[in-house]
């Protein structure tokens, strides 16, 4: 069992990790379960009127977690979710923001036929897009996220774009196919030109009906919760050790 002053340095270690320290936040021992534990309540803004990060707020508890079991001499765990009950272990984890910005990302690129677009929809929806070798988004609350975090890569929000581009193409091919005017005929010839240039980059493109590749695309995605790698390496040391003695 942990002392309460032990209770109260991780209650302040978890301030800090959170940026929160000088905050106004509570820590409350909680004693609903056979595990000693503690909640934290805070202000994620500040007396300066800064707002505290939360992304990546899995993983870092998790890391914590994986150093403060060392620093007090715990038992180790690969993941706070061990503690859970088989049936809640396989629901995924939520993220209310990142799940808002995962919903906002799939409704623009429903219809987004063009990158500049998708920006600047985005950028009306209260998002700042940083665009490098990937893709970030910083909401309302200075909050940074990246593309990848929420299930939307910059190469994985290109091909849909491109997708779009391509069932537009097809739409147009159709049309021009009913119109029997040289101008659509022409625009038609154009349009597929363009199409067969794509499918040559991105032939899987032919094997599969366009429609059902995007919806691959953007159905929903969850995080896989974090777990630190010298634990998972710990843990396949353990199960060869004790496949040696049951072998024995």
């Amino acid at each position: 069992m942990l002392t309460k002053e032990q209770l109260i340095e991780m209650g302040r270690a978890c301030a800090k990790e959170f940026g929160v320290a000088d905050h106004q936040y509570i820590c409350v021992l909680h004693k609903d379960t056979k595990e000693q534990h503690i909640h934290i309540a805070a202000n994620r803004v500040g007396f300066n009127g800064k707002v505290a990060s939360d992304s990546n707020s899995y993983k870092r508890m998790a890391s914590l977690c994986r150093s403060l079991e060392k620093q007090y001499n715990l038992q180790e765990v690969l993941s706070p979710r061990a503690f859970l009950s088989p049936k809640d272990r396989l629901l995924p984890r939520h993220d209310r923001r990142k799940e808002k910005l995962r919903e906002d990302i799939r409704q623009t690129l429903e219809k987004a036929r063009h990158y500049s677009t998708f920006e600047k929809q985005m950028q009306t929806l209260g998002y700042k897009v940083i665009k490098g070798r990937g893709i970030s988004f910083i909401d309302d609350k200075k909050v940074k996220i990246k593309g990848s975090e929420v299930g939307f890569s910059l190469a994985k929000i290109n091909r849909i774009i491109s997708i779009n581009q391509q069932l537009e193409i097809n739409k147009a091919r159709q049309q021009g196919q009913r119109d029997n005017s040289n101008s659509s005929a022409f625009y038609t010839e154009r349009r597929l030109r363009d199409y067969k240039k794509v499918a040559q980059e991105s032939p899987e493109m032919t094997e599969k009906p366009l429609s059902g590749i995007l919806y691959d695309l953007l159905k929903p995605e969850y995080e896989a919760a974090y777990i630190p790698p010298e634990l998972i390496r710990e843990a396949k040391k353990k199960r060869k050790r004790r496949y040696k003695q049951i072998s024995r």
